[in-house]
């Protein structure tokens, strides 16, 4: 079922989406997002391995706004088992594309996350990249934060990817401090890396040197990865 919100979240991916956009996030074509996808995965690593999680085999992880499936692509390379990996999206083509590029053993949901069947405690993962950004409305926001944390098995948590602040060009989304994350999960234990050179710097420096820059241009991050883990 459709929310008046959910139609205004639909609205503004329409807008986002289109060759333009397509090209900017092309993994071929686009430099900038290779390197900050593959320093996403190595870091999304580091952090379950130091959790303790010796291997993504048999665990539970889902997706909210999984759009066309690269982020549960990853986790299938990363060693996760596909039947143990689910993805809801809100927007129906971008399903469909994730339908298609997934092993069939991987769920894809259609809809409002907030209103999906998801069992309580059933998760030792749920992710969000990219995904409270784009949620302008903060009730909403805070009403679909606190349905994650439910799905989430204690133990596990929520893995939130996402920048950090406005972007003055895009009046669709909003930056995501890591102060907010731990108001939208009062009860977990964060660990938060800083990641992903901006990428109007990234996009405009040779392919060569877009991994250095990263490296010691710290203070140019602007996304962070953030582990909410809810206690035992």
């Amino acid at each position: 079922m459709n929310t008046p919100e959910t139609e205004v979240i639909k609205a503004r991916y329409a807008r986002r989406d289109g060759a333009a956009d397509a090209q900017r996030y092309s993994l071929y074509a686009n430099a900038a997002a290779l390197q900050a996808q593959q320093e996403r995965v190595r870091v999304m690593g580091h952090i379950w391995q130091k959790h303790g999680w010796d291997s993504l085999a048999h665990r539970q992880v889902l997706e909210v706004g999984c759009g066309s499936g690269g982020n549960l692509q990853d986790l299938v390379r990363l060693g996760a088992t596909p039947s143990c990996l689910s993805g809801i999206e809100l927007m129906p083509e971008r399903a469909a594309m994730a339908r298609a590029s997934l092993p069939s053993q991987v769920q894809i949901m259609e809809g409002d996350a907030n209103t999906a069947a998801i069992p309580k405690n059933s998760q030792d993962a749920v992710l969000a990249f990219t995904l409270f950004s784009s949620l302008l409305d903060k009730p909403f926001r805070e009403d679909l934060a606190h349905t994650m944390w439910k799905w989430v098995a204690p133990g596990g948590g929520v893995l939130v990817y996402d920048f950090t602040i406005d972007n003055p060009r895009n009046a669709d989304v909003r930056g995501i401090p890591l102060s907010e994350l731990t108001t939208l999960f009062p009860h977990a234990s964060i660990h938060s890396r800083r990641i992903t050179l901006a990428p109007p710097i990234a996009r405009r420096l040779p392919p060569s040197l877009i991994n250095g820059a990263s490296t010691a241009c710290f203070f140019l991050r602007t996304h962070r990865l953030t582990w909410a883990v809810k206690p035992l």
